[in-house]
């Protein structure tokens, strides 16, 4: 923990009926005790799990460690650009990249934590093989390479940096994102391609009708499907939408840890559509594409920076559909650039916690 207090925000909060004509915040209170039958003690802090990838997922871990020291990350790993592609091109190993990103966000604000952070976020600049490789990068395959364990290695890695909090990948075996992409050629502007690599899906000048995985059914880190299933609450979102938050959903075992789940699940929206993968995309429309491809998920809430709705109804009704609420809350940085603020969007996790879990047995 920093020992930062977030900022408290307004949050504005809508209710939809959820499944059966209850409101969607109205399930039972959670017993309290942990999946395995012992009583949790009180003053705990809450089991936070967050998935994704990326700058979203690093925004996401940034304010969640101010909140609670009980963090899991649970990583994509279909990365194939930049450093991360050429290691696992010449290596055969998972992409390290985002795994490095979410190490960094949950390093201290102390010297300590930022040194540690700069240091494995820092790119070699040079005429040679090492140009534009992160240390953080290296550093994380030699490991795996010395110890021959993905999560080991991870967890030594986050124990040198201090991080608040633990990083997994999604699944042990490096995967490729595949996108069906109507107009990836403009010469064909209504012809549908198969897309193949996540780097050319993020930046594709097309529109995404749907991603998946190869391989098809690839098996989840087993501590990424425990750490679900043993959470308190679970956050997906925000990032790439089709390249760093639905792959998630596209693990069968960790979609059907998501479906088994006691713990509260949160979906946090981005602050604008992203160029080439959901250009022109609406709040609503990010929701119905990740119905479409895992239509059993079921969330809790739905948070989005109040200022980047326009159509608030549109938003509550595509929420109904998963039996979700709608938090709307102010957590932009206020430079205008589309960035969550970390203490803001603490500060609004920290109030969905309190509000929806009905003052867990943490508190």
């Amino acid at each position: 923990m920093t020992g930062r207090t977030p900022r408290l925000s307004r949050l504005r909060r809508v209710v939809p009926e959820g499944r059966g004509g209850r409101p969607a915040d109205a399930r039972a209170a959670r017993p309290e005790q942990t999946r395995g039958g012992k009583p949790r003690r009180r003053g705990a802090q809450p089991k936070v799990v967050a998935l994704g990838g990326g700058m979203g997922l690093s925004a996401s871990l940034a304010a969640l460690r101010r909140i609670t020291g009980d963090l899991t990350a649970v990583v994509t790993v279909a990365d194939d650009g930049g450093s991360s592609g050429r290691l696992r091109d010449e290596l055969g190993v998972l992409p390290p990249g985002d795994l490095r990103k979410a190490l960094a966000a949950l390093c201290g604000d102390d010297d300590w934590g930022q040194t540690w952070a700069r240091v494995i976020q820092h790119r070699f600049q040079s005429q040679g093989d090492l140009h534009e490789h992160a240390v953080g990068n290296l550093l994380i395959v030699a490991l795996w390479e010395q110890l021959g364990d993905h999560v080991q290695a991870l967890d030594l890695v986050g124990k040198l940096l201090g991080a608040h909090g633990r990083v997994l990948p999604m699944s042990a075996v490096p995967l490729e994102l595949q996108a069906l992409v109507r107009g990836h050629d403009p010469a064909r502007p209504g012809a549908v391609d198969t897309v193949r690599g996540q780097a050319t899906v993020a930046l594709t000048p097309g529109e995404v009708q749907s991603v998946h995985l190869v391989p098809s059914d690839p098996p989840a880190v087993p501590e990424a499907v425990d750490a679900v299933l043993d959470a308190d609450w679970v956050v997906l979102g925000p990032g790439s939408w089709f390249s760093s938050v639905i792959p998630h959903l596209l693990v069968p075992d960790l979609l059907d840890a998501l479906a088994g789940t006691k713990a509260r699940r949160v979906l946090s929206l981005n602050l604008a559509p992203q160029p080439g993968e959901t250009e022109g995309f609406s709040p609503q429309r990010h929701l119905e594409v990740l119905g479409r491809h895992a239509p059993k998920l079921a969330l809790d809430v739905v948070l989005a920076d109040e200022a980047a709705v326009p159509d608030r109804d549109s938003l509550t009704d595509a929420a109904k559909r998963f039996g979700a609420a709608v938090e709307l809350a102010p957590v932009a940085r206020t430079d205008g650039t589309p960035r969550h603020d970390p203490e803001l969007l603490a500060a609004a996790y920290d109030r969905i916690f309190r509000m929806h879990g009905r003052i867990g047995p943490w508190r």
